[in-house]
């Protein structure tokens, strides 16, 4: 797309820039300022001067990028950067996370980062904050994407756990380390279940969780376990990288579950070759990304990345001034 001169973001090839405070939301390149969303790798990376972000967030992002020279925000507290006036507001994505509200001159946009409409027992729920531009995520902007009741399909979870114990087998449940892990480990502690075992990389995220006051169900290290220990018939949570590694080996007989919301589509459990999907999220699905955009009351909008073309196809069929700006963030981390 084509820059306004006035507009208050624009593309830099370091990242989503704001000329008015001179600083950049989310940058994938070194910059002197950086503004922050969240904490994962492809909205948080190491060699910024300055960080600003909210206070949520710095559990999070000490853990992720190491100590930063780190201006921490409340949620709501108005602060200035240049000659524009900024805010964090609760974007319900994972612990910390924030959507950037930015004022200039009586113009406000909204840069919403990743974000997510269900009720998460980890995180402040998504705040809808009124704007002129709303800058959008898109990851999952296609109309099949419409998720279940979260605790419902933790339920399948516990499920298929006692399903596996029955047989004899470990249940290995691959969802990623920062922020879908805890959320399911949150709805897990509404049921009656054992202790979950957990990979190191799961294991230290959730340690930064308990830290923040967030309950979670009881965990223990798979690495800290005696050799030959027997995990038959318990939850065990990995990484998606952990699939297939050495790591598992260790497990004699088990059965293998992703947690995502590309589990919406059986075809894509079945070519990652799991056992069982569950569609758990830490995104806006279809309708989510629609409500919000017509909750904003903006007059234009920018989507991000994951499905944008479909996105801005369908708000344009609608007469909406929509348009892309193309960045290095990613889907489901």
């Amino acid at each position: 797309m084509t820059a306004n001169p006035r507009d208050l973001i624009v593309l830099r090839p370091e990242g989503m820039y704001c000329p008015a405070g001179d600083f950049f939301i989310d940058p994938w390149k070194p910059v002197a300022t950086a503004v922050i969303t969240h904490g994962h790798g492809d909205h948080a990376r190491t060699g910024m001067a300055r960080y600003h972000a909210a206070s949520d967030c710095m559990p999070v992002l000490r853990w992720r990028l190491g100590e930063q020279d780190f201006h921490p925000h409340a949620y709501g507290e108005r602060f200035p950067l240049g000659n524009a006036v900024v805010s964090f507001h609760s974007a319900g994505h994972v612990l910390g996370s924030a959507q950037v509200r930015i004022e200039v001159d009586g113009e406000v946009w909204v840069a919403s980062g990743d974000y997510k409409r269900q009720a998460d027992p980890t995180c402040p729920p998504f705040e809808v904050v009124p704007c002129d531009v709303f800058i959008t995520e898109a990851t999952f902007g296609l109309p099949v994407y419409q998720w279940p009741d979260t605790p419902e399909e933790v339920a399948r979870i516990v499920e298929w756990r006692r399903a596996c114990e029955a047989r004899g087998r470990a249940a290995i449940l691959y969802a990623y380390a920062l922020g879908k892990a805890q959320r399911i480990l949150a709805e897990l502690a509404r049921f009656d279940e054992p202790p979950v075992y957990l990979h190191g990389a799961v294991d230290t995220g959730v340690q930064v969780y308990r830290s923040a006051g967030i309950d979670l169900i009881a965990t223990e290290a798979v690495g800290e376990q005696p050799k030959g220990k027997d995990f038959a018939g318990r939850l065990v949570i990995a990484p998606p990288s952990a699939a297939g590694s050495t790591w598992t080996r260790r497990f004699r007989d088990a059965e293998h579950g992703f947690a995502s919301g590309w589990m919406r589509l059986r075809g894509n459990r079945r070519r990652r070759n799991y056992d069982r999907g569950f569609v758990v999220s830490d995104h806006a699905d279809w309708p989510g990304l629609l409500v919000t955009i017509e909750q904003t009351g903006a007059r234009r909008i920018i989507a991000t990345h994951g499905n944008t073309d479909a996105l801005i196809r369908f708000l344009r069929e609608r007469g909406q001034d929509a348009q892309a700006f193309s960045t290095d963030f990613g889907g489901e981390e």
